[in-house]
């Protein structure tokens, strides 16, 4: 019991140190008025911290704040705890995951709010989180006790991508004190978008296969070693003005049933010059429409437009597919995405590629039949 106080202490301070460092430089050089700031943010902290903490049954939890997922409670088997009740929790204002583990009788025997989802606004007590999408118990490294694979849904508030869910997975490894996360585990499956299910996840933990190598590789070969299929009829070379000449490579990596769908550009040498992931947060390639090189901003120079149609699991875990359009337009130092043309032409399935072409060139006010 000693250690565990300590260890709570522990991560009460770092939590702490990290919400004051988080504070804008020029606010905290403002004296008086950012030691208010710095005040009020601590002792923020310090109330959820203390409500956390206080809960010792079940039926504190909604008490102290936070909403219960009663659709997500289950029941597991634990090295240190025997048969015990998996309850995840939301909470209530400043959106954070926090998960229980309760006996019987309702005890809490363990508890963590140290999760992925809450480190997604570095530093900060208020986080993103919507939803726990999915939860799964399995055993993925191989000491025969049942392990927690958990993915949320987040939504950010503000940024480029404000609105947008996506989803965060993270795991925890159970020990003979309980549970704990590596963080370097979590961090690939979400910085490689091996988030999309927990099939996707379990087959990176427990089986080794990986997407990493799509964002590192830095040779065609290399991709293609590590069993990237290229979609042949949509690859082709072509003469960018600043680039050179290269060749258009798109094609997937699957894992997990799941499609990842990447296009690279390669020189005439092998080495991978650009590379682009146009699906997003969505899950599956459903099917790809067309891609070309077109100089679409009146410029001078080829951008590249991507038309395919991808899949996702709806709320319901029914398979959705939609149709989705990517406009990255070449610049000196390589290329960077569209945001204003499409938010203001979204497509449909009836569009298509010279369709689409034609929109983002009217959205520049010009028009050319190449």
């Amino acid at each position: 019991m000693k250690l565990k106080k300590r260890n709570l202490l522990l991560a009460i301070l770092l939590n702490i140190c990290m919400l004051l460092l988080a504070l804008p430089f020029s606010a905290r050089a403002q004296g008086k008025e950012s030691t208010e700031e710095e005040r009020a943010l601590a002792a923020a902290y310090e109330n959820y911290q203390e409500r956390f903490s206080q809960i010792t049954d079940y039926s504190h939890i909604e008490s102290a704040g936070f909403d219960i997922i009663e659709s997500q409670i289950f029941p597991i088997e634990t090295q240190s705890f025997g048969q015990a009740y998996f309850v995840p929790a939301l909470e209530k204002e400043y959106h954070r995951l926090v998960l229980f583990f309760t006996d019987e009788d309702g005890n809490v025997v363990y508890k963590t709010d140290q999760l992925e989802a809450n480190n997604r606004n570095k530093g900060e007590l208020k986080q993103p989180v919507r939803e726990l999408k999915a939860v799964s118990f399995q055993e993925l490294n191989g000491d025969g006790r049942m392990d927690v694979v958990l993915i949320t849904t987040c939504v950010n508030n503000k940024g480029p991508y404000a609105g947008t869910p996506y989803k965060i997975g993270d795991v925890l490894f159970q020990d003979e004190q309980g549970f704990y996360r590596d963080y370097r585990i979590s961090d690939k499956i979400n910085r490689f978008s091996m988030n999309k299910s927990v099939e996707s996840i379990v087959a990176f933990v427990r089986d080794g296969y990986s997407t990493e190598f799509l964002y590192t590789a830095s040779t065609k070969q290399e991709l293609l070693a590590h069993g990237f299929e290229i979609v042949r009829e949509q690859c082709y070379y072509r003469q960018f003005e600043k680039l050179g000449r290269l060749e258009v490579v798109p094609g997937t990596y699957t894992m997990a049933n799941f499609a990842t769908f990447m296009i690279y550009l390669v020189n005439e040498q092998g080495y991978i010059v650009w590379s682009f992931q146009p699906m997003g947060d969505f899950d599956n390639l459903y099917a790809l429409k067309g891609i070309t090189c077109k100089d679409i901003d009146g410029d001078g120079m080829k951008d590249l437009l991507v038309f395919a149609r991808y899949s996702y699991e709806g709320r319901g875990n029914e398979m959705i597919t939609e149709s989705d359009y990517k406009i990255y337009y070449q610049r000196t130092g390589g290329f960077y995405e569209d945001t204003e043309m499409k938010r203001q032409n979204p497509c449909s399935d009836e569009d298509t590629v010279s369709g689409l072409v034609e929109k983002a060139r009217a959205y520049w006010g010009w028009k050319i039949n190449e």
